[in-house]
């Protein structure tokens, strides 16, 4: 994606480059600690001017597919900062500060799990900050990662996301109690994901049978032999058809392979419609940040396929009657945007015995999710103790008879 070109901003006092506080909700600098509002920022620096924009999709994907064979040059109506060729033809092409982070990045891939960190303004780590394996190298793209458009900035600091965490270990009740005593939120991370939001209008017909129930009276042979009677439930079948008109509005699809994909299903959804913030280096710098894996076209693939299976529920849901079947519907997906954004975690990552596990905290919300090993004597015991249980209860309602 293109980007908006925003330089250093130096603190006011010792002229420190100034980054996002998630404690503080302002810039900050981490050097002699003075926090500048955002409202007294320079102008463009996450106060909104700049706008967040929705980029036609189906332009997009053209040019890609053009540029696979002969990258065309540049129009003059996309030359200017924002177009959507400046965002999406070859890096090759692409001049330097239409590319990256907008500040000095560094790159290294996991050779475990596969992610791509990358470290603005000289941050080092000598761990995968996913899943902590050491087996870390240094990575050179061939052209640097398409810019977020946008990003929804870390609102829960870490001392709020580690108390969080250290009650979720508390609530595990069949984790092992080493566990539970390890100061596992030592390894705590705050990093920025990649995702890409969908937009679109669908306009869908559908058919289907609906089903009605209804009851009648059958007769039947007990095992005495004698003739007894009972309800039975019958469906009619009705020919059924209707439209559905429907507006997607930030479909996500998530960029990252470092995250295990069923944890950012659980810690909940970001807020992408309503409090994005246009993208700065401001935001970012200090934090982690994974460059994407899934790229613009394998996004859309999915955003479609959630969206189709949506708009087939949408349509479920409209077939009149207590069933149906031969449900069909003939959607039609038009005015298809999207943005790439960054979303705030905080991420755990441990190993327990020979296994990997990670936590998740949701940077904007605070919603945790996590995985943990389960301690093999406790539940031994747990089952011991309701057979013992189960046990007594039979030999009381015994002696009652």
């Amino acid at each position: 994606m293109g980007k908006v070109t925003v330089g250093k901003h130096p603190c006011p006092e010792c002229g420190g480059d100034l980054q996002w506080n998630a404690a503080k909700q302002a810039l900050a600098c981490p050097y002699c600690g003075t926090i500048v509002p955002l409202s007294e920022a320079a102008e463009g620096v996450g106060d909104g001017s700049a706008g967040v924009v929705e980029q036609d999709l189906l332009e997009a994907l053209a040019r890609l597919q053009a540029q696979e064979t002969q990258p065309p040059p540049l129009p003059p109506e996309d030359a200017r900062q924002g177009g959507v060729l400046g965002m999406l033809q070859s890096m090759a092409a692409t001049p330097q500060a239409q590319r990256g982070y907008g500040a000095q990045p560094r790159e290294v891939q996991c050779q475990s799990c596969h992610a791509i960190s990358v470290f603005v303004d000289g941050k080092v780590a000598d761990r995968c900050e996913f899943c902590g394996s050491p087996s870390i190298i240094a990575h050179e793209s061939l052209g640097d990662a398409i810019t977020p458009q946008s990003l929804l900035p870390f609102r829960v600091s870490d001392g709020q996301v580690r108390d969080a965490i250290r009650r979720w270990y508390g609530n595990r009740w069949f984790a092992p109690n080493r566990l539970k005593t390890a100061a596992l939120t030592d390894t705590l991370k705050g990093m920025y994901l990649p995702y890409w939001t969908f937009d679109a209008n669908v306009a869908a017909r559908w058919t289907a049978e609906a089903g009605y129930h209804y009851y009648v009276t059958v007769s039947y042979r007990d095992s005495q032999g004698n003739t007894q009677t009972r309800q039975e439930q019958r469906t009619r079948w009705e020919p059924a058809s209707g439209s559905l008109q429907h507006f997607f509005d930030d479909e996500l699809v998530p960029g990252t392979v470092g995250v295990h994909p069923e944890l950012l299903q659980k810690i909940g959804n970001f807020p992408t419609s309503s409090d994005l913030k246009p993208y700065s280096p401001e935001f970012v710098r200090g934090w982690t940040v994974e460059r994407y894996q899934v790229d613009l076209r394998q996004a859309a693939q999915q955003g479609e396929a959630q969206m189709q299976s949506q708009t087939r529920a949408l349509c479920a849901e409209q077939v009149p009657g207590d069933t149906y079947r031969n449900l069909q519907v003939y959607a039609d997906y038009r005015n298809r945007t999207f943005k790439h954004i960054l979303v705030p975690v905080w991420l755990v990552s441990y190993t327990y015995g020979s296994r990997s596990f990670q936590v998740l905290g949701n940077g904007y919300t605070g919603e945790i999710a996590g995985e943990r090993p389960y301690s093999a004597w406790k539940i031994f015991f747990a089952v011991l103790a309701g057979v013992i249980g189960l046990l007594v209860l039979l030999y009381v309602m015994g002696m009652l008879q």
